[in-house]
């Protein structure tokens, strides 16, 4: 068995865009076979990065329907049409800080570096790191969380580089054999280069987890809307986040507490701002075991495939 990193590391990819922007930069742009947001998640998964959010804007719905299966978080920017895309990689930031160690920030414009890379950042124990590649530097970002609120606070207008540069901690890089580091969707001609490698870095093995009896009650998607729910207090919220309809996610929950044979999930109603739903001690319980179970699954499915192949 591998040894496992000490941090947990969550991923950012901002894909807010506006609808005036060049197609170059649209997150639905086809590298290969599928979308250039598809191959971040892709490569963030191959790392073992989670949670993964996402932060949309233009396209928001075509998004959530490429990725609905892929286990991600929906954050939308509702102002993104007249805002900075600083503006979006802090609302990811907000989600994500206090729920990991570290976070691997990037915009959905640069699609090409690999898992190896992430990993390298992830084991260094940096506060705030880049890659580089011969002297370049390159995405994407990695953040300690103790450097959010700072982040956050930062309100200049040079966006993610004059936030970094005003938190009182020197940014550091480290060297990768990474040319998918340095480029861009402007850059089309060179990301098609590197087109056959990086469908070779982001080969994995793929294995879907469920809990059944007569048929599937539990799974990678009725685990994260708990995980929302348990966050946020809200089903109809939790279901902003993940793309299903709210008639969905409680068909699934019903489903999910009839098999079990216990409460999962518990309204308490309130005032004018409505009421809230909360996971039960039992749901919570639960929700760790699958944690900790897909977990073990998990890490040893990744070794036996290197092992194999």
């Amino acid at each position: 068995m591998k040894k496992k990193y000490n941090k947990t590391t969550g991923g950012i990819i901002v894909a807010a865009g506006k609808p005036s922007e060049r197609i170059s930069s649209d997150p639905l742009l086809k590298i290969g076979s599928i979308t250039i947001i598809k191959r971040i998640v892709l490569t963030f998964q191959r790392a073992s990065i989670s949670p993964i959010v996402i932060v949309t804007g233009h396209k928001s719905e075509e998004i959530e329907h490429n990725l609905a299966n892929y286990g991600v978080i929906f954050l939308k920017n509702n102002k993104y049409e007249n805002s900075r895309k600083f503006d979006s990689a802090k609302i990811g930031l907000e989600f994500l800080q206090n729920k990991c160690d570290q976070i691997i920030f990037t915009p959905v414009s640069i699609p090409m570096f690999t898992a190896e890379t992430l990993q390298t950042m992830m084991k260094c124990g940096k506060k705030l790191l880049s890659p580089s590649y011969h002297g370049k530097s390159g995405h994407p970002l990695l953040i300690s969380s103790e450097l959010i609120p700072k982040i956050l606070k930062y309100d200049g207008n040079l966006g993610m580089r004059g936030a970094i540069r005003n938190i009182g901690v020197a940014r550091e890089w480290i060297d990768v054999e990474d040319r998918g580091i340095l480029y861009d969707t402007d850059y089309i001609d060179q990301l098609d280069q590197l087109l056959i490698k990086h469908n070779k870095h982001i080969l994995h093995p793929f294995v879907k987890i469920s809990i059944e009896k007569e048929s599937s009650f539990f799974d990678s998607r009725t685990k994260l809307l708990l995980i929302l729910i348990n966050e946020i207090n809200s089903v109809r919220g939790a279901c902003r986040h993940m793309a299903l309809s709210y008639s969905k996610a409680w068909n699934m929950l019903n489903k999910l507490e009839k098999e079990l044979g216990y409460a999962v999930v518990e309204r308490k109603h309130g005032g004018n701002k409505g009421g809230k739903t909360y996971l039960t001690k039992e749901g919570i319980k639960f929700l760790k075991k699958y944690q900790q179970f897909e977990e073990n699954i998990s890490e040893y499915v990744r070794d036996e495939f290197e092992r194999v192949f």
